[in-house]
């Protein structure tokens, strides 16, 4: 009692999460005559996982396209695309949105980045001041299930240090999270097509030579998702070689050929994209002390033992399940809460019967939502700070993009197929 009184005081004082993770498992060692030395050990462990590579190298990746005039190059190209839909300008925001992050791993660059070019532009074509506020925080986050995602990434380690029964590959991950991730993606752009055909928004003609010309400008950008996802999806690449790869194609391309980057401004990318990637890995790696000695003490069995005793259903478990995840996304971060949640409740939800990466895809929709859900969902403030609005204003326009996106985790959660079909087909 005394020590978890302790660790609460260490996280009112604003304690860093790291030093706290470190500190329960360096108490709850001792306080079972285990050398500490095993801590230091368990640390050691990230070393030998080569999949940690891919981390700091798409993170750099995403950095550096962060930087460059990417995200402009990629509106103009999906509004030519896209643009003649009803809606068009909308489902344009989306699928950028998606992209963006899934390349660049952060919701929030997402937004910052761009929203400086969707919402005046969505406001000049005469969507309402709360929809374009709402879509832009709300599709932020879209891309945590789309590969490269760092958070599928981090989700897989985490519980490949599991030994649980079943295999978690990270290129398994990437296949799984498509048809989810395009799910919550299609009821965005249903809804905002209806809500836009309803407020009478004018449409474009289809400009063909307005998307030759937006090709010829993304002819660099365009090849890399291809690249990255076919060399995985393949087996050529393995996703640590995929990320060396990106890394390498984005340095040429932004820096030699494009020269949107310059050589000067690398070490403040470097810089900023390591403290990120700095920040996960210092915590994953005293969370994997941690969580090894929650697996000594069988502390998640006697969660799970607790647990069964007073709910029997598989589905009620996931409907609390669902209400616990989405009020974990809007008080920590994803990266914070795969090493923190993850350890305590996979093993709980394999117990159900659950596959580890059909509850990976469920928690990492579920983080989504997290992101832009009142009170403190992390893409509100973001989003308040970006485009000058009330906090309050932010949580009215995000209310209806939210509970979109809450029927599509219910379909995901309670419909495994969707999550499991193509790793079915692709291992026969």
């Amino acid at each position: 009692m005394l020590t978890t009184l302790a660790l609460l005081l260490l996280v009112i004082l604003g304690v860093p999460l790291f030093a706290i993770i470190a500190s329960s498992a360096l108490i709850g060692f001792y306080s079972e005559e285990i050398d500490l030395s095993v801590i230091a050990i368990e640390i050691y462990r990230i070393v030998d996982t080569p999949v940690l590579l891919a981390i700091p190298l798409f993170t750099f990746a995403g950095y550096i396209l962060g930087e460059s005039n990417a995200s402009q190059r990629l509106v103009r190209l999906t509004d030519a695309l896209l643009g003649w839909l009803p809606g068009g300008l909308a489902v344009v925001s989306l699928f950028a949105c998606a992209f963006f992050t899934a390349l660049t791993g952060a919701s929030g660059a997402t937004i910052i980045a761009l929203g400086a070019i969707l919402y005046p532009a969505m406001k000049q074509a005469g969507y309402n001041e709360r929809f374009n506020l709402g879509l832009i925080t709300s599709s932020g986050s879209l891309g945590l299930l789309f590969p490269p995602s760092i958070a599928l990434i981090l989700y897989g380690v985490i519980a490949q240090q599991m030994d649980l029964d079943q295999s978690v590959a990270i290129d398994d991950l990437f296949i799984a999270g498509l048809l989810p991730g395009l799910l919550m993606l299609v009821l965005l752009v249903a809804w905002s097509m209806r809500k836009s055909i309803k407020d009478k928004i004018p449409t474009t003609a289809f400009d063909s030579k307005k998307l030759l010309s937006a090709l010829r400008e993304s002819i660099w950008e365009v090849p890399l998702p291809v690249l990255l996802i076919g060399g995985i999806y393949s087996g050529y690449f393995a996703v640590s070689e995929a990320a060396a790869v990106a890394v390498m194609y984005v340095l040429i391309i932004d820096v030699l050929v494009l020269r949107e980057v310059t050589f000067r401004q690398l070490p403040v990318i470097m810089r900023d994209s390591m403290i990120l990637v700095g920040g996960v890995l210092i915590i994953l790696a005293v969370s994997l002390a941690s969580t090894n000695y929650l697996i000594d003490t069988e502390v998640p069995t006697r969660l799970f033992d607790f647990i069964r005793e007073h709910i029997d259903s598989k589905l009620t478990f996931l409907i609390l399940l669902n209400i616990f995840l989405l009020g974990l996304g809007m008080i920590l971060d994803v990266f914070s809460a795969l090493v923190i949640i993850v350890p305590l409740t996979l093993p709980i939800a394999v117990g159900y019967g659950i596959h580890p990466i059909h509850f990976g895809i469920i928690f990492l929709a579920n983080m989504q939502i997290g992101y832009f859900t009142p009170p403190v969902g992390m893409n509100l403030f973001i989003a308040s700070y970006r485009f000058k609005k009330p906090i309050t204003e932010l949580y009215y326009a995000t209310i209806p993009f939210m509970l979109i996106l809450f029927i599509a985790v219910l379909i995901i959660t309670y419909w495994p197929a969707l999550t499991m079909t193509l790793l079915d087909i692709r291992h026969g």
